[in-house]
């Protein structure tokens, strides 16, 4: 069986691997900033006042907490997979994943607004709760990660349209999921996509090189 990666053999002069290097270290950052103000923003907004929300108070509360956690670590899993096998994705995906999470942690340490009173939020009886609040934690509202993360995969991967399309309808879907769980609020759904694009628009500013090396061109940003 031939090597999968022997199609890009030639891509990682020395230049690339710095920046993928860079890259990594960009990610590792996101994560101690992650590790360090989730908690924080989680602990005020767990023992905040809850806020009205026209949505909510007007949808049913649908126990969907197996989606919301099993189908976003699948979700994550198949981020990773895709950008591993596609190099000329896997440089700049890197850095705007990096970027993305370290925005919504500082998002999320700023306003501590409680749980909206009826919920299905995951709990340590679910199966798989532990590893899912590795990476994400309860009161973390704005922005929605579950909206915003596969929306993120979209513009990454907007000149492949089968999968632009799975990442988009996965953003819209999963933005449902937790509204209808009550677990976000609409304002933390809505929000999601402007802010995500925001950083996704400046994380290809701030690394135009490996921007340019993403096939296609991305709606309102420069090929």
């Amino acid at each position: 069986m031939k090597n999968p990666f022997w199609r890009y053999k030639g891509f990682w002069p020395p230049e690339r691997k710095r920046s993928m290097y860079l890259g990594i270290v960009l990610l590792v950052l996101a994560i101690i900033v992650q590790f360090t103000l989730g908690p924080f923003g989680s602990r005020h907004a767990m023992t905040a006042a809850p806020a009205g929300d026209i949505f909510l108070d007007n949808l049913p509360v649908v126990n969907l907490t197996g989606v919301i956690v099993f189908w976003t670590l699948a979700l994550w899993v198949l981020a990773w997979c895709l950008l591993v096998t596609r190099p000329q994705y896997l440089i700049f995906g890197t850095k705007a994943i990096a970027v993305y999470i370290m925005c919504r942690a500082f998002f999320v340490s700023l306003t501590h607004i409680g749980p909206y009173p009826i919920n299905f939020s995951p709990s340590p009886e679910n199966i798989g709760f532990h590893f899912y609040q590795l990476w994400t934690y309860q009161g973390n509202f704005f922005f929605s990660g579950h909206t915003a993360f596969p929306f993120l995969m979209a513009l990454i991967f907007w000149d492949e349209k089968i999968w632009r399309r799975f990442f988009l309808f996965l953003s819209f879907f999963f933005g449902l999921t937790v509204l209808l769980a009550h677990v976000h609020y609409s304002i933390d759904v809505f929000a999601a996509p402007f802010i995500t694009y925001a950083t996704f628009v400046a994380t290809a500013r701030m690394f135009h090189d490996d921007y340019k090396l993403l096939p296609g061109e991305r709606p309102g940003l420069p090929a």
